[in-house]
């Protein structure tokens, strides 16, 4: 079994944090950037791309703060992926900030696809 690394990136986004919170933590919201559809119930949220399916379990919620998942079919019970968005004290900048879990040898191909789906968010949020 190969070990899983943490990783985090951060990614500017002008939007306000109460907005960018809808999209990162309600189904309707999920489904315009993160996948193509997204169902919950309760704490269960159900992620589907194409013809893939996959469920996760929603660990910790904090408006507007941030939203954590656990993947249910990973083995691993310390693998998470968190959304959390931070604004500067100072110039009330936004920022999101994605935390998540991969394969030591998997973890530049994670980050990109992480890319890939913030600039969606970015386009549906309007923001460059």
């Amino acid at each position: 079994m190969s070990t899983k690394v943490k990783f985090e990136i951060e990614f500017p986004i002008q939007a306000s944090p109460q907005l960018l919170y809808n999209y990162i933590s309600t189904p309707s919201g999920l489904s315009e950037w993160f996948a193509d559809n997204v169902n919950s119930r309760g704490e269960l949220f159900i992620f589907i791309w194409d013809d893939s399916e996959e469920k996760a379990k929603l660990v910790t919620k904090k408006s507007p703060e941030r939203i954590k998942f656990k993947w249910l079919e990973s083995d691993d019970d310390s693998c998470y992926f968190e959304l959390r968005i931070q604004v500067d004290g100072i110039t009330k900048d936004v920022s999101l900030i994605v935390t998540d879990f991969s394969d030591d040898d998997e973890v530049d191909e994670a980050k990109m696809l992480w890319d890939n789906q913030i600039s969606s968010l970015k386009q549906v949020l309007g923001s460059r």
